[in-house]
């Protein structure tokens, strides 16, 4: 299978790390300021957490305007956990909120391979454009932090455009920008809506990055065109995945 002209990717857990680290940031956010806790235990707080975050990020307004505005959406989020768990402490809830964004962040780095793979594909002389949803902030800082700008012609991002993926505009942008029609290119991405599907309903061959390992338990409303669990896995496609 030989690799196309042109490729688009996805930067969180596609590129650096986002949800793939092994730290539970919330239980150590817990622990930092145990003492404002009181009478509240790790596991309510955890499970007050789960429950404010699913709610939050479930609500596709909600969800953009969270994604453009990080540090607002964790405080947002720690308020509703705690409400849940009976909290009035509002500059605790900042603190929580705040140690999660910034370990978090500062916990992102290049996932194993991924730089000497876009290295060695544009080596290839593969063309490559990235697609990232996010504040215009801190993509752009993870690109300028891990040196990732060189690797590509053109960056799309969401919180610049105002629409992001699985939106078939910023495909269709990235692809009129690089000059090619969707048969000349691919899309690599972790997210099975919002990349795979995306892609996949305006005619690009969509690589699903399972860097996970977690397999496609449930039924998905396209399937990825080919799987992959490390960015380098798409430099053996010539030798048939």
């Amino acid at each position: 299978m030989p690799l196309p002209p042109v490729i688009l990717l996805d930067l969180d857990d596609t590129i650096v790390s986002f949800s793939a680290s092994s730290r539970d940031f919330w239980r150590e956010a817990y622990e930092t300021y145990r003492a404002g806790f009181h009478t509240v235990s790790v596991e309510s707080f955890l499970d007050a957490i789960q429950a404010a975050g699913n709610k939050f990020w479930k609500e596709p307004g909600r969800s953009f305007s969270g994604r453009m505005d990080l540090v607002w959406a964790r405080r947002e989020v720690v308020r509703s956990a705690f409400n849940r768990v009976g909290l009035r402490d509002k500059r605790l809830e900042i603190e929580i909120a705040d140690y999660y964004t910034w370990e978090k962040e500062a916990a992102v780095a290049p996932l194993a391979g991924a730089v000497e793979a876009l290295d060695a594909l544009r080596k290839k002389g593969i063309r490559l454009a990235l697609v990232s949803n996010g504040s215009s902030a801190f993509q752009r800082d993870k690109l300028s932090r891990f040196d990732l700008d060189r690797f590509f012609e053109i960056t799309l991002i969401e919180g610049e455009l105002g629409y992001g993926k699985p939106d078939p505009r910023i495909f269709r942008q990235a692809l009129s920008q690089m000059g090619v029609p969707a048969r000349d290119a691919w899309m690599v991405g972790d997210n099975l809506e919002a990349d795979i599907a995306g892609a996949k309903r305006i005619g690009l061959f969509a690589v699903w990055n399972d860097y996970a390992r977690i397999g496609l338990k449930e039924p998905v409303q396209e399937m990825p065109d080919l799987i992959i669990n490390h960015l380098s896995d798409l430099l053996l496609t010539d030798r048939d995945l």
